[in-house]
């Protein structure tokens, strides 16, 4: 960090421009005393660390309050000049103040949003769910997953409000340690397109994926206390919506059907005991065996002909011992493989 930045980040903790200015002139002032012992910065009349009684008043103001803070000290030893004091414990007590400042302004919006909500609709269940609708969904959407900090549970299946592409915001989340399970429906897997751009890249960074022919609705909970449940391919056709449901018993009853559905699924990557001697694209193929999608679709999926995907399932094959792909498949479960 250059100083130049510092007073923008010790605004940030609550002081005002001139504190913090004043604060990084004290610091800087070392550099410019040719050779004074560390600790006694040049303090000529009118500079920061001046206490004279013809200083700026408002310099005395800011330096009195960094006083208070406990960044900065008068030094009886340099005539009684202030000077910079090693400022963790200030530092970490502006930090906490500060964090204490935005959860009491983040619970005054959201009692704000309740009045609000009790204004237009005083039902007793107004806040459990709540009804999205048009240009607003997917900044919805990318607004509460980017807030997600332990687990996403998803069903995924077409069709997609964002049109099927990219999530670097799941990838970033991954890389945070939040936790992904996602059960993909088979019509998910099958789409090429869909699978390159959203669903391997995913599986790659982390993601626990598994998959149906169907899943039961559309649905994402996060941290487990806000699901999202879309509108499902017909029903998107005519109403272009989803739902925000939060803590309820419905809530709950989503839950359990996820973990209900997750644990029917079939596993979409492989475990830790395959066989090393395994090339890239034979572990690709045993994922893609066992989502259950059709041999004309692994191929696609893996950008091959078909007479090249006929060629390493014989190989694969010759390595199980099977004679057919269901053999293989119960081989490759038989032996931890997936």
């Amino acid at each position: 960090m250059t100083a130049e930045d510092l007073p923008t980040h010790l605004c940030r903790l609550g002081l005002t421009r001139r504190e913090a200015e004043a604060y990084t002139a004290l610091l800087a002032a070392r550099s410019d005393d040719g050779g004074r012992p560390a600790g006694s910065p040049r303090c000529d009349r009118g500079a920061p660390g001046d206490r004279g009684p013809d200083g700026d008043p408002a310099l005395q103001q800011d330096l009195a309050q960094l006083r208070r803070l406990g960044l900065v000290t008068v030094s009886e030893a340099e005539g009684g000049r202030h000077v910079p004091v090693e400022p963790t414990i200030a530092l970490e007590f502006l930090a906490h103040s500060r964090a204490a400042e935005l959860r009491e302004a983040q619970q005054a919006a959201v009692n704000a949003y309740g009045g609000y909500r009790r204004s237009v609709s005083p039902q007793p269940t107004e806040n459990l769910v709540e009804v999205v609708t048009g240009a607003s969904i997917v900044e919805r959407i990318e607004t509460i997953e980017a807030a997600a900090e332990s687990e996403v549970l998803r069903f995924d299946s077409p069709p997609y409000h964002t049109h099927g592409t990219a999530n670097p915001t799941q990838i970033e989340k991954l890389r945070q340690g939040v936790e992904y399970r996602v059960v993909y429906s088979r019509s998910a897997v099958q789409n090429a397109a869909y699978y390159a751009a959203n669903i391997k890249p995913c599986i790659a960074a982390g993601e626990q994926a598994r998959i149906l022919p169907t899943v039961p609705v559309k649905l994402t909970i996060f941290d487990g206390r806000l699901a999202i449940v879309s509108m499902s391919f017909v029903e998107a056709e005519v109403n272009d919506s989803l739902l925000l449901v939060r803590p309820s018993s419905l809530l709950s009853a989503l839950t359990g059907l996820f973990e209900a559905s997750w644990r029917a699924a079939l596993p979409m990557h492989l475990s830790g005991r395959v066989p090393p001697a395994l090339t890239p694209i034979h572990r690709r193929i045993i994922e893609l065996l066992a989502t259950g999608v059709t041999d004309d679709t692994i191929a696609e999926l893996l950008g091959v002909s078909r007479r090249t995907l006929s060629r390493h399932l014989e190989q694969l094959n010759s390595r199980a011992g099977s004679v057919t792909r269901f053999q293989m498949a119960l081989h490759a479960a038989r032996n931890g493989w997936i």
